[in-house]
């Protein structure tokens, strides 16, 4: 197992920011390679990494962060296939406190789910955004993913395959 991450900085209110995760050294199609993602950490920190994420967060406001394996253009309901992970942060409306909570997990969805989801497209995707009047400073977000490389049987790489596809329609 081995751990891939990435950094998202959210800069606005009520805009998507981007980021991506390459996979295009761990999927092999030809040796039938797919990731199998275990687990995804989120964490959030400040404009710098010193910094109090709470400083960044207006009271009665959240930070939200997803992780789809194809490319959606924004966020995504719970129920769209892509969405590996998701998390959100809240700050309170008095502004006293901080709830972290990561929503969906990568062992809820496809085969294999007692032990993790498989990814075989060449990407993932992440996007974030505060709400509307939520940032007061940068809102940087780590994500963290947890995986291996596997080799599927014929079969289930291209029902792997092939569901991807027809959820990228």
């Amino acid at each position: 197992m081995f751990t891939l991450t990435e950094r998202l900085t959210i800069t606005a209110a009520a805009t998507d920011t981007f980021a991506t995760i390459d996979l295009g050294s761990y999927v092999d199609v030809g040796d039938r390679q797919a990731l199998q993602i275990h687990s995804v950490d989120f964490v959030f920190q400040g404009a710098t990494g010193s910094d109090q994420v709470a400083s960044s967060l207006n009271a009665d406001n959240s930070a939200l962060i997803q992780l789809t394996d194809l490319n959606r253009g924004g966020m995504v309901f719970a129920n769209d296939r892509a969405l590996v992970a998701s998390a959100a942060l809240y700050k309170s409306a008095g502004g006293a406190s901080l709830d972290h909570e990561a929503d969906l997990y990568p062992d809820n969805f496809g085969k294999g789910s007692d032990d993790g989801r498989y990814v075989v497209n060449d990407q993932l995707y992440i996007v974030g955004r505060g709400t509307a009047g939520g940032v007061a400073a940068d809102i940087n977000v780590t994500v963290r993913v947890n995986a291996s490389i596997v080799t599927l049987g014929a079969k289930d790489f291209m029902a792997i395959a092939i569901q991807s596809t027809a959820a990228d329609n």
